[in-house]
């Protein structure tokens, strides 16, 4: 973070030179004489130390001052004529204030050039415990996350497998049943529960006889797994079949090893649900007006863009097969350490992302929350991984001289705002408001380095399987918590908000 014109000195000090004038002439402003030590603090944190000599401080002082006695307004005085000796005694700690805030955010713009830092985040620093001495120098001290330091790893060349598949008719076929079904009406039924039933059901979970999660009704398609953030419940259709409104079912799952609630991970959960009725879906049938409803109007045009739907997801699970290949070999070498504490601040930046991701390729909102749900449960490890992979990608992309331009982002608005029948408007100001705009900046920077790295690769090609999992009901819940936790479902939420 030191200018270019900054000069180190031994100790690991630096002081800066003051700047004259700039290339048209003009008189530039002052800079801080700053006396900097930097030391290691711990994995990706530098513990930094600032001294201002007293002159520097005084030069502020002396400003302040000037400026007040200026602008205040003092009975007996006429305006701009005020003694700057009185200023001093009537606005001592106000003036001690305002040149300690000077100083403070003089330094710190200052230090944001110097090389030997890269911050990650903002500093922690205590504002109001620093106090602007009468005498001496001023010191100050704060600790800051970095980048971490490394030698980046050979990325040219890289063998990489690649599964490919070519979209065919009884793939348009199987998923045309399927993108059908959501259109479908619930109808009540009066028998037992089967699998792909919808049941309603009141949901409550308890450990050692309190209570965690309370949901009053839940609507559940009943299937194989049913999928919350923190655990997995397998055979819940089994668990199901054959209740009828009324029934009662009990059950245990294991919460994930690395979730949020850190003393609850490994332990038993008891889960109960109440049947509150149970319905069955019946296939619409395939209506002038429900084609209008979908957008389309025809059935071959349906057909046409549920195969450019899975062209896309073709496209997104090639791209994330050979991502993990170039991910885990780019990372191979990578054994610093990442503090516990970035990587569980990040875990909601990396879960962002890749509902971002499957939101641009065309999945469904049970597909993305299915997803979503099931990193929850290794959140700690897939975000440390995520974390390294893209400091890497970001030191790639420095190398290769990689840039994001406005209309890369604007493409890529426009494109999630075609799949989900929205305005590119609309989608820029919910991403701007949620603050992701940020993460797809980040998330095409890296993705232009990967295709850096695949365009030097050398590739063998396999088959992919393109799957439909029905296998997986998700739920936006917490077995350990009383609210809802996940990304997916609160987007959701806030889109049905903004439909009424």
């Amino acid at each position: 973070m030191s200018p270019a014109d900054d000069k180190t000195k031994s100790g690991g000090q630096v002081e800066t030179d003051d700047a004259t004038s700039n290339d048209g002439g003009e008189p530039e402003k002052q800079k801080l004489e700053l006396h900097v030590e930097i030391k290691d603090a711990g994995p990706c944190k530098k513990h930094v130390r600032v001294r201002i000599p007293r002159s520097e401080v005084d030069r502020f002082y002396e400003e302040t001052v000037k400026t007040l006695a200026e602008r205040t307004a003092i009975p007996g005085f006429r305006p701009g004529h005020v003694p700057q000796k009185l200023v001093e005694k009537r606005f001592r700690t106000e003036l001690a204030n305002d040149v300690k805030q000077r100083v403070l955010v003089e330094s710190m713009e200052q230090l944001s050039d110097n090389k030997d830092l890269d911050p990650i985040n903002e500093p922690d620093i205590d504002v109001e415990a620093i106090e602007l001495p009468e005498e001496g120098d001023f010191e100050y001290e704060f600790d800051i996350e970095v980048r971490p330091e490394f030698k980046l790893p050979n990325y040219q060349g890289l063998t990489i497998t690649r599964p490919v598949r070519e979209v065919t008719d009884a793939d348009v076929e199987k998923h045309f049943e399927s993108f059908l079904s959501q259109y479908g009406q619930l109808a009540p039924h009066e028998g037992p529960v089967e699998p792909g039933d919808v049941v309603s059901v009141s949901l409550e979970t308890e450990r050692d006889g309190q209570k965690l999660l309370t949901v009053a009704d839940a609507s559940l398609r009943v299937r194989p797994v049913l999928r919350f953030a923190d655990a997995e419940l397998n055979g819940f259709d089994k668990l199901m079949s054959g209740a009828q409104s009324g029934d009662e079912r009990t059950t245990t799952v294991t919460v994930a090893p690395e979730a949020e609630e850190v003393e609850l991970r490994g332990e038993k959960i008891e889960v109960r649900f109440k049947v509150l009725d149970v319905k069955r879906w019946r296939k619409p049938e395939l209506t002038k007006e429900l084609l209008t409803r979908i957008g389309v109007e025809s059935e071959e045009e349906l057909r046409n863009e549920i195969r450019e739907s899975l062209g896309r997801r073709v496209t997104f699970e090639q791209r994330q097969a050979v991502r993990e290949q170039v991910s885990e070999k780019i990372t191979e070498s990578a054994t610093w350490d990442l503090p516990e504490q970035l990587v569980r601040r990040q875990v909601e930046n990396a879960l962002r992302r890749t509902v971002l991701e499957m939101q641009q390729a065309g999945f469904t909102t049970r597909e993305i929350q299915a997803r979503e749900n099931q990193l929850r449960q290794n959140a700690v490890t897939s975000t440390r991984q995520a974390l390294k992979e893209h400091f890497i990608l970001d030191k790639i992309a420095d190398e290769e001289k990689v840039e994001v331009t406005p209309q890369d982002i604007q493409a890529e608005i426009r494109l999630m705002a075609q799949q989900r029948g929205e305005t590119p408007r609309r989608v820029r100001a919910k991403m701007e408001k949620s603050g992701m705009i940020e993460n797809l900046e980040a998330q095409i920077r890296e993705r232009k380095a990967v295709d850096v790295i695949l365009e030097r690769a050398k590739y063998k090609d396999v088959p992919m399987e393109l799957s439909l999992d029905e296998r997986v009901e998700p739920v936006p819940y917490s077995v350990c918590r009383t609210h809802v936790v996940t990304e997916t479902a609160e987007a959701e939420a806030e889109e049905a908000k903004a439909a009424e």
